[in-house]
Formats: C-alpha cells, sequence, structure tokens
C-alpha cells in the first residue's frame, strides 16, 4: 500500500498545475493534502474522483485557509474530522480515517507566526493531536499520522538552524513536543532509512531557496512503533512542483 501526503498549498492552484495528472501518475492506494484552501463545492467534484478515490475534507469555516483531505481507494471502515475541539476544529486540521490494518491521521499543525503570536494555540492543538492519537491506539495499535507538521526536529531537518533558533517551527517548545511524540512510542519513518543532511520538504519562494536546496524538513510520517516489520519504504520527492512544499511517501505491507 502506498500512501502519500503533500501540502499543497491551495488545492485549486495546484490543479492548474497538474496535480491531476501527477496522481493519476503515481497512483497511490491513499493521498492525503493539507493547506487545501477551499471547500469541496469549490472544486469540481469528479476531478479526483473520477480515478476511483472516496474523498473526505476536514473543512475550515474560514474560506481559503487551512483544510485537510483524504482520498482513498478503499473506503474507509469510518472516518471523523477534526479532534472534537471546537477552537481546532473550526480550521479543518485532522481527517482521521479507519481502516481494516491501521488508522490513518492526516494532519495541518497550525503555523506559530513570525511574532510566535500563535505558538501557544499551536502547542495546545499538539497536545490535543497527541492525545487523540493515544486514544486511537488504545482503539488500534496499528496508526499512521502524517502531513505538515510544521516543525524542524533536529539541526539536521534544516538548513540554518544556528540562524532560525528563535524562529517558530524551531523553537524548542516545538521541538520538545516532537520528542514526547517519539516517547510515546511513534517513528519518524523517513529517517529510519535516510539518516543524512540535505532532506527538506519545505523551501521558501524567496531567492531561489529550493534551487539552492535551503530548506526545512517538517511533512512527515510518523508510525506506531509496532508496524516497524509493516514499513516497506519512506521517501520525499522535492523533484515534484507545484507547492512550496513537496510530497512525501510511505509504503507498508501487510
Amino acid at each position: 500500500m502506498k500512501i502519500v501526503s503533500w501540502n499543497v498549498n491551495g488545492i485549486r492552484a495546484a490543479f492548474k498545475k497538474g496535480l491531476f495528472d501527477w496522481v493519476s501518475q503515481e497512483a497511490p492506494d491513499i493521498f492525503c493534502l493539507q493547506e487545501t484552501k477551499a471547500h469541496p463545492d469549490q472544486i469540481a467534484p469528479d476531478q479526483l474522483e473520477t480515478l476511483g478515490y472516496v474523498p473526505m475534507w476536514a473543512i475550515c469555516e474560514r474560506k481559503g485557509y487551512s483544510g485537510v483531505a483524504t482520498y482513498s481507494r478503499e473506503k474507509p471502515k469510518k472516518f471523523q474530522e477534526g479532534l472534537g475541539v471546537p477552537e481546532f476544529d473550526r480550521e479543518g486540521r485532522v481527517m482521521t480515517t479507519w481502516f481494516s490494518d491501521f488508522v490513518l491521521v492526516n494532519v495541518y499543525v497550525p503555523n506559530g507566526q513570525p511574532d510566535h503570536a500563535r505558538v501557544p494555540f499551536k502547542m495546545a492543538f499538539c497536545d490535543a493531536l497527541l492525545t487523540h492519537l493515544e486514544d486511537l491506539k488504545k482503539e488500534c495499535p496499528n496508526v499512521v499520522t502524517c502531513g505538515d507538521y510544521n516543525i524542524a526536529h533536529k539541526p539536521i531537518d534544516l538548513k540554518h538552524p544556528v540562524d532560525n533558533k528563535n524562529t517558530t517551527g524551531f523553537l524548542p517548545v516545538e521541538r520538545e513536543w516532537l520528542d514526547k511524540l517519539f516517547d510515546h512510542g511513534y517513528d519518524d519513518v523517513f529517517r529510519s532509512f535516510e539518516p543524512g543532511p540535505d532532506h527538506y520538504t519545505w523551501w521558501t519562494y524567496r531567492l531561489g531557496a529550493r534551487e539552492r536546496n535551503i530548506g526545512w524538513r517538517i511533512d512527515y510520517f510518523f508510525t506506531s512503533e509496532c508496524m516497524k516489520s509493516n514499513v516497506k519504504s519512506a521517501a520525499h520527492q522535492p523533484e515534484v512542483m507545484g507547492s512550496d512544499h513537496c510530497p512525501v511517501t510511505l509504503e507498508l505491507t501487510f
């Protein structure tokens, strides 16, 4: 089973940049989009359904902002929008889907903002997310979560860690939360396959950052530890354009 996660920075813009063709060629079993910036009625309803996918959206009350969507070839046993916390759910940041072998949580973590004004909101969201993941694990031990977490974990995960030590996305409190996630029994799957530097998933549009590979690794797949034997591969696709993020992939076997 192949799962792809991608912050598309606006699904309507992504369609104009070739999202349909990319999905057709990539042919994932499941793909998770973040920052859709749209409601389902703002795109043609058959744009991806014609490829055989079941759409599940978590929408933001404010149009043109946030939002996630999960598309699956297999109809899930059930799905849930949000965390059950209104202040977070009104921004459309989480979609949970239950399949026969695992539970998948598609996430778009809030940005803390340059002035750190939303860092408290971000950390409260992250704590609520961890509670949600732990509750799911009690029900089904095989938990996969993916998406734009807006946190670079270690200095290796961004090009200029010293210059960004006071930048949201690399603050100690944010990085410590990822430590807490791992302490609760989740694996950073990509690092299991690629421990080396210069692997990023987001690049600013400014100053030719992508061409120079000056980026941050903030998009992830995390799996519960009991799934080690189910993980076949994990990778980034920095060659895929259309957003300031690149797709990340996970292959599982059951």
